[in-house]
């Protein structure tokens, strides 16, 4: 086992500002750009080990930390030598510390209050409080064993305004120096490396985002993510943000936009930008609300397009059109769902409410995401 956490540079592209590199873990290496669908709760919905590895995932996000705190407990997860033994996934994970949950819950202060070490949370069910910290998520992390774990932070809302911004950016950079110093005085419980990483707040605001990119990047790192509300929900502005901060990531460190992934077009225009790695629950979700990806890359200029016949290019197989249709999802797709079944069929089944269905539409979804990360890496080596 390699047990050195490494990110090499190996290819530039020629007409744009996006890479191929390879991240090495303890448990594997990974080639970017890279989707990495999301086991919030220490699964996939609907997809087995066996399927994400069939649908071509590298990486996963296993585990969010607030989540795995409150079910099954750390206790559980250590029991069972961690999150790989636990989920039987053998390769690459990344997990998030838990500050999304900060800033999703602290909009109700009766669930969880913010201070200025950390926030207290309520169990939904027992009402037992907890105090998530920078040092106990770290712990934690430390617990669940992912390859890639995240500094503590506060998640920018976007409509704050700046005075909103300024604040959760300033407690996110004393959380990633308080994240940094657990992580150094603790070691790892499984034997393996795990990487840290922090996270680059500031909102919309073009003078913040470059003072936290020059403050993670001074606090040396393994790699660097970008957070906020609007990274991802908004993808012209995610666009925008990444080329203001952009001149000031070194070449060796991963770059990670957290939350991108509605549309499989928003791999193609962040990894333009320069990004290695992309989190989002939307693949997965859509398919269980019935919209199954449809579309093909092309080349379209210097550069790569998503392109389909479909409105937002996707099949909405509720839709009685479907019901005699006996063609795949997408014609020439190679994931196992359109190699073996109709749209006809996945109509009836996901009429009947039937579990198959979510798990067939889920691995087409999650395989299409790859395969578009597979093409921007093929177009950038043949460049």
């Amino acid at each position: 086992m390699n047990n050195q956490f490494n990110c090499q540079l190996i290819k530039s592209s020629k007409s744009s500002y996006a890479r191929v590199t390879q991240i090495t873990t303890a448990h594997g290496s990974v080639l970017t750009p890279a989707f990495m669908p999301v086991g919030t709760r220490a699964f996939v919905n609907h997809m087995t080990p066996h399927d994400l590895k069939s649908t071509g995932s590298q990486i996963i996000l296993g585990g969010n930390t607030y989540h795995m705190l409150l079910n099954p407990g750390m206790d559980i997860i250590l029991a069972s030598g961690g999150m790989h033994c636990m989920m039987a996934w053998e390769g690459p994970m990344l997990t998030d510390s838990g500050g999304f949950q900060v800033f999703s819950l602290s909009k109700n202060a009766k669930i969880c209050r913010i201070d200025a070490d950390g926030a207290h949370f309520k169990h939904p069910i027992t009402g037992k409080v907890s105090h998530l910290t920078p040092k106990s998520s770290i712990e934690a992390q430390r617990i669940i064993g992912a390859d890639i774990i995240m500094a503590f932070d506060e998640c920018t809302p976007e409509k704050g305004g700046r005075e909103i911004a300024l604040a959760a950016m300033e407690r996110t950079h004393r959380w990633l120096l308080a994240s940094k110093a657990a992580y150094l005085h603790s070691d790892a419980i499984y034997g393996h490396e795990q990487a840290l990483f922090g996270i680059i707040q500031g909102g919309s605001f073009r003078d913040l985002r470059e003072v936290s990119t020059q403050f993670i990047v001074d606090v040396q790192l393994d790699g660097i993510a970008i957070g906020g509300e609007v990274i991802g929900f908004d993808i012209q502005k995610t666009t925008e943000v990444i080329d203001w901060i952009r001149p000031l990531l070194p070449e060796n460190k991963v770059r990670y936009t957290m939350g991108v992934g509605l549309n499989p077009q928003d791999l193609i225009d962040v990894a333009a930008k320069g990004i290695d790695l992309f989190d989002c629950v939307a693949p997965t979700r859509n398919a269980r609300h019935g919209a199954l990806y449809h579309g093909n890359v092309i080349k379209k200029g210097n550069w790569l397009e998503f392109v389909s016949e479909k409105n937002q290019s996707r099949i909405l197989i509720k839709k009685s059109i479907y019901a005699k249709d006996e063609t795949p999802i997408l014609a020439g797709c190679l994931c196992y769902t359109c190699q073996h079944f109709t749209r006809a069929y996945l109509h009836f089944l996901f009429k009947q409410g039937s579990s198959l269905y979510n798990q067939l539409a889920c691995i087409h979804n999650i395989h299409i995401m790859h395969n578009v990360c597979e093409q921007i890496r093929c177009f950038i080596f043949d460049e």
